[in-house]
């Protein structure tokens, strides 16, 4: 015998759009128990209300946590979709706990309802935030790879990230990008000296995604390169003082 508390939190995590295989391990209650008690109980709704699922959609109220959000989505992240299991992962390396947290809050941020979970893997984590309507607040979701795939995003994304931009660059850095120390050698009144110089490296094998990216440098001010390897324009390089200047001020590295 289960208490009602016991039953309305079973139910609350399956009406944030948990699975009811995970909600029975996590709370050590039969599937066949949970199933029966959403019949019984008095009805909950399965999910949270959704800015975008109204008569009149609306955008998310928090602007620069969903544009955060949306460029740590297009690198490395990805949606679930399917009978009794949605959610959205991303992938953080473990070695970043400051990116661990940020996505998790970014997540927070854009829908507070729903249940979040790490996953703690080999040299990574993985956020997770449980509700089917992630694919409604990330239309870019579809079957396949994302470079298999057109990326363009919807009039009102193009809104929050012109107006929240940075915060768009910091998402895609965070997840498929990179801030390095580069070295080279010149020849100074006979004598070699080495020189070392920090650079932003995004690399996305997407050309839509690229292109988001650049795009969105240029509106900045940001100047960048292509830096070809094996033939493939895959990384995009940002290399000159004053731009570097601007993306420590406004990305840095993760940490």
């Amino acid at each position: 015998m289960y208490d009602l508390d016991t039953r309305k939190l079973a139910l609350a995590l399956v009406a944030q759009g948990r699975s009811l295989n995970s909600v029975s391990k996590e709370m050590g209650i039969s599937r066949h128990a949970i199933t029966c008690w959403l019949s019984r109980l008095e009805p909950l709704s399965r999910t949270p209300p959704c800015v975008r699922c109204q008569e009149t959609p609306e955008t998310p109220e928090d602007f620069a946590a969903y544009a955060y959000l949306l460029g740590l989505y297009l690198g490395d992240g990805y949606i679930i979709s399917k009978p009794r299991q949605h959610y959205l992962m991303v992938t953080c390396t473990a070695s970043w706990p400051g990116l661990v947290d940020a996505a998790e809050d970014a997540m927070r941020r854009v829908l507070p309802e729903p249940n979040i979970s790490r996953l703690q893997r080999a040299g990574c984590v993985d956020v997770k935030s449980y509700t089917k309507h992630w694919v409604c607040l990330l239309p870019q979701h579809g079957p396949g790879k994302k470079h298999e795939r057109t990326i363009t995003l919807e009039p009102w994304q193009q809104e929050i990230v012109g107006t929240h931009p940075w915060e768009f660059i910091r998402g895609l850095i965070h997840s498929d990008g990179c801030r390095i120390t580069n070295w080279t050698t010149h020849m100074v009144s006979g004598e070699r000296k080495r020189y070392e110089y920090p650079r932003y490296i995004f690399t996305n094998v997407s050309n839509d995604i690229r292109l988001l990216y650049t795009d969105t440098l240029d509106k900045l001010g940001v100047a960048w390169t292509h830096c070809t390897r094996n033939g493939n324009p895959y990384n995009i390089s940002v290399a000159r003082k004053a731009s570097v200047a601007l993306m420590d001020t406004h990305v840095g590295p993760k940490h």
